[in-house]
């Protein structure tokens, strides 16, 4: 049995993305634990909220919990680029996990707005 958030296109998305910021992080620099933690919070953060924000019973709750996955989403932007910076992922690692990023944000835009269209 599979919760109905796990057919989510976004979900999947989100957790794919998780498991490969999970592999980059794994390779970065002693001395760069900080951003570890924070990049791999971040990542995880986005198919967490999007679990829990299905979970909820009212309309408002879960478009809280999808907003909240789009700021983690955003959150990653700007540790990325610092992980990028520090060359501690290459410029086509870096354009890749942004581009699924701008991939799963779009997505998460389209959950927000759509909710108010959709059955409780």
């Amino acid at each position: 049995m599979s919760f109905q958030f796990e057919k989510l296109l976004v979900y999947q998305n989100a957790v794919d993305f998780a498991d490969e910021v999970c592999s980059a992080t794994e390779q970065f620099s002693r001395g760069y634990g900080f951003l570890v933690d924070q990049l791999n919070r971040a990542a995880l953060s986005i198919s967490a909220n999007i679990a829990e924000g299905n979970g909820r019973f009212t309309k408002a709750d879960r478009k809280k919990f999808f907003i909240i996955a789009r700021g983690s989403a955003q959150e990653c932007v700007p540790l990325l680029e610092l992980a990028r910076r520090r060359n501690l992922i290459n410029d086509d690692r870096h354009a890749e996990l942004k581009s699924n990023l701008e991939e799963i944000s779009k997505m998460l835009s389209g959950l927000i707005n759509g909710i108010e269209n959709r059955a409780v």
